[in-house]
C-alpha cells in the first residue's frame, strides 16, 4: 500500500476527473495495469478487514445465482477472478464462464487464480464496447466495475450481449449512504490535507498519507434502474448490502473491525426500509426483456 491510510483505489471520486472524460479514463486505466496492482487488490479483498464490502458482494451475488440453473456467464470487470473461482468451486460444470477486464494484468491473474478449479475464457476489453455478439450470454455480471465507466453506455452493452430472458446482475457503490458521503466529502479530503502538510514538513513520500484519484462516478439505485429499463432490462430485485452505521475512520478502529467481522451476513443486507440507506453499496438483478 502506498501509505498507512490509503486503500486500493476503488473508493474516491474527484471532481476534475469526473468533468474531464479523458483524464478520468486515464485514471481508471492506470490503476490495475500492472501485475502488482492485481496481486494487491486480490490480497486486500481476501485479508483486509476493509475488504468486507467486496466479500459481502461475492456472497450476495452467489446467493442470487443459486436460483439460476447455469449457462453461459459473462463476468465483465472480473478483476482477479474471485467470482469465477467461487462459482467453479461451488457449482462445477454449471457455468461456461467468460471473464472480461480492461486490464491484461487482471485477466492473466484471473486465469492463474482459477486454473486449479476450472477453465475460463479471458478477454481484454471495455464495458462500453463489449467484444461479443448480440445475445451471447445467459447471465451477465458487472461487479465493482460500473462505477468506472459511462454507466448508461455500459448498461446498453450488457443488455445487448444478454439473451432474452437472461439474468443481469449489476452492483454499484451507494452514493447516498452516510458511509460514502463521509468517506468522499470528509475523510479522503482530510487525508489529502494531511499528506500536503507532511510534504511541507519534508516527510518522505513513502511515509505520507495519500488518497488515490480513481475516476469513480456513482449513481443512486433509482437512476440505475431507470437506465436499465431504458436499455431493455426489467429490474427484479434491489438489495443494499454492507449495512453499517459506522463511518470512516470509525470503521477502521480494531474493536469495530472485530465487531463487524462477527456480524451475520444476513444482517448486512436490506431490501426495504430506512436501514437500506446504511448500505455502502447495492446490487440490482434484472431480466432481459
Amino acid at each position: 500500500m502506498p501509505s498507512p491510510m490509503a486503500e486500493p483505489p476503488r473508493t474516491l471520486p474527484n471532481m476534475r476527473v469526473m468533468q474531464d472524460p479523458s483524464v478520468r479514463k486515464e485514471r481508471v486505466t492506470v490503476q490495475y495495469a500492472s501485475p502488482q496492482a492485481a496481486t494487491s487488490y486480490a490480497a486486500f479483498t481476501d485479508r483486509s478487514p476493509l475488504g468486507r464490502t467486496v466479500r459481502s458482494r461475492l456472497r450476495l451475488v452467489q446467493e442470487i445465482l443459486s436460483h439460476h440453473p447455469g449457462g453461459a456467464l459473462l463476468d465483465a470487470g472480473c478483476g482477479p477472478g474471485m467470482m469465477a473461482r467461487l462459482l467453479l468451486q461451488s457449482r462445477p460444470g454449471d457455468f461456461s464462464i467468460t471473464v472480461l477486464d480492461q486490464s491484461l494484468a487482471m485477466i492473466k491473474y484471473c486465469a492463474e487464480n482459477v486454473q486449479s478449479v476450472g477453465p475460463v475464457h479471458g478477454t481484454v476489453g471495455q464495458l462500453e464496447a463489449l467484444p461479443f455478439g448480440d445475445a451471447s450470454f445467459d447471465i451477465a455480471l458487472v461487479m465493482g466495475a460500473l462505477e468506472y465507466t459511462d454507466a448508461a453506455c455500459s448498461v446498453r452493452e450488457i443488455t445487448r450481449v444478454t439473451r432474452p430472458g437472461g439474468l443481469v446482475v449489476l452492483t454499484m457503490l451507494n452514493p447516498l449512504s452516510p458511509y460514502r458521503l463521509t468517506e468522499w466529502m470528509l475523510y479522503w479530503p482530510l487525508v489529502r490535507l494531511a499528506g500536503a502538510i507532511e510534504a511541507l514538513l519534508g516527510i518522505p513520500r513513502s511515509r505520507r498519507h495519500a488518497a488515490p484519484l480513481t475516476g469513480i462516478r456513482t449513481v443512486p439505485a433509482r437512476r440505475l434502474k431507470r437506465l436499465m429499463r431504458q436499455a431493455g432490462l426489467a429490474p427484479v430485485d434491489v438489495v443494499h448490502y454492507d449495512i453499517t452505521p459506522l463511518v470512516p475512520p470509525l470503521d477502521r478502529l480494531p474493536a469495530m473491525v472485530r465487531r463487524s467481522s462477527r456480524t451475520p451476513f444476513e444482517r448486512t443486507m436490506q431490501r426495504r426500509g430506512w436501514r437500506r440507506w446504511l448500505g455502502t453499496a447495492y446490487v440490482i438483478s434484472a431480466r432481459r426483456t
